[in-house]
């Protein structure tokens, strides 16, 4: 069976620690997968908090964003109280949104977890539809992959 693959940038824009919770984990006793995503969408929101953005349905007005796909490669099991570094990416930048990709990494051992990739589409809401990039945003984003 042919498996997908996701080659990371050699440089990352943000990193942010989460820690593994007791309700980031299935019937396994490690992250499950769609935690995996909470846990990369919680990198996401640090990221813009910290660039001054309130959240992710709000960059400027109505216009926020939506996911319009994901991928997750899972490396490793994470476990119960594990401190996960998340390195952001940038790229494939259009009019319309951008990738945003992921690399988790146990911060103990250093063993990549995960990678992956979530496709950003700028969405006016008060429209219900797809919006240009708003300007702070796409200055934002393309300053840090330059």
């Amino acid at each position: 069976m042919a498996r997908l693959e996701l080659t990371l940038p050699n440089q990352f824009i943000y990193t942010t620690e989460l820690i593994v919770r007791v309700n980031d984990l299935n019937y396994g006793a490690h992250v499950g997968n769609d935690n995996m995503l909470v846990l990369m969408q919680q990198a996401r929101i640090n990221f813009y908090r910290e660039n001054g953005f309130k959240d992710e349905v709000s960059f400027e007005g109505t216009v926020g964003q939506v996911i319009s796909d994901t991928l997750v490669i899972y490396k490793a099991e994470a476990f119960l109280g594990d401190v996960l570094l998340i390195h952001l990416a940038i790229a494939d930048v259009n009019k319309y949104g951008f990738d945003m990709l992921y690399q988790v990494i146990n911060k103990v051992n250093g063993k990549e977890v995960a990678r992956g990739k979530t496709g950003i589409v700028c969405f006016d809401y008060s429209k219900r539809k797809v919006a240009p990039i708003p300007a702070r945003l796409l200055s934002l984003i393309t300053a840090k992959i330059d």
